[in-house]
C-alpha cells in the first residue's frame, strides 16, 4: 500500500483549526489527539471539536483516544465524524468487543500501544484491527524527542502482521520528523503521524510532501 502522513492537529494553532485542517489537505488523513488528563496528563479536544473538525475538511479523521473508559467514548467519536479510531490497549476494558464495535459503526478500528507496553501478547488480536500504533514517545505531549528504542518493536510488530497475513496498517506517533522518519519506514511502519514537523514548517502542505518522499526512498515504495 501507498505510506501515507497523518498530520497530528495537537501541533497546529487552536484558535484557527479550521484553516490549519485546509493547509494540510494534500494529506492523507488528519490526526486527532483526544486527551483526558486522566489517561495522560493533559486535557485537549473532545467530540465537539471533532464534529467541528469534520465539517470543516475533506481530510478524513484520524481520532487517537488518550482517554479513560474508551469503550464508553469511542463510539461517540464516530458519530461525529471520525473515520479511524484508536484506542489505548491499557485503557480499554474490552479490546476485542470495542474494536468490533468501532468496525460495526463503520470505522476503522486502530488500537495503541504505549513505549512500554510490548506487542506480543496481544498477537491474537491483530485480526480484529485495521490498523497498530506504536507511540515513539510517551503519549501526553507533543513535540517530544523520539524514542529510538521502539524502532526494534516497530520491527517486531510488521512481523507479526505479515506472519498472519493481515492487510492492517502500522501507523508510529511522537518525534517523526525528517530526521527520523527514514528509520520508521524502514523498520516496517507505513502511516506516519507528524506534528510539529508539519504545523511548525513554513509550508505545511509541502513538509508533508516531503515527509511522504523520505518515507518512499527510505521503504522502497514507489510514489502514486
Amino acid at each position: 500500500m501507498a505510506l501515507q502522513i497523518n498530520p497530528s492537529i495537537l501541533s497546529a494553532d487552536f484558535s484557527r483549526l479550521a484553516d490549519e485542517a485546509k493547509a494540510v489537505e494534500g494529506a492523507d488523513w488528519l490526526h486527532v489527539d483526544v486527551m483526558d488528563n486522566h489517561f495522560v496528563p493533559n486535557l485537549t479536544l473532545g467530540v465537539p471539536v471533532v464534529e467541528s473538525l469534520g465539517k470543516a475538511t475533506d481530510t478524513p479523521l484520524d481520532c487517537h483516544l488518550m482517554i479513560d473508559d474508551p469503550d464508553r467514548w469511542a463510539p461517540q467519536y464516530i458519530e461525529a465524524g471520525a473515520g479511524s479510531v484508536t484506542f489505548h490497549v491499557e485503557a480499554a476494558a474490552a479490546p476485542v468487543r470495542l474494536a468490533r464495535e468501532i468496525r460495526a459503526k463503520g470505522a476503522r478500528a486502530s488500537m495503541a500501544l504505549k513505549p512500554a507496553t510490548p506487542i506480543e501478547p496481544y498477537e491474537d488480536l491483530l485480526p480484529e484491527l485495521d490498523m497498530l500504533l506504536v507511540m515513539t514517545v510517551e503519549p501526553g505531549f507533543g513535540g517530544q524527542a523520539f524514542l529510538d528504542i521502539m524502532l526494534p518493536k516497530i520491527r517486531r510488530t510488521r512481523q507479526l502482521i505479515d506472519k498472519h497475513g493481515l492487510q492492517m496498517w502500522l501507523q508510529v506517533d511522537g518525534g517523526v520528523s525528517a530526521a527520523t522518519i527514514e528509520r520508521c519506514a524502514e523498520a516496517g511502519a507505513d502511516v506516519f503521524v507528524a506534528g510539529s514537523a508539519v504545523y511548525g514548517a513554513d509550508d505545511p502542505a509541502k513538509a508533508v510532501e516531503a515527509l511522504r518522499r523520505l518515507a518512499e526512498k527510505a521503504s522502497g515504495t514507489p510514489g502514486t
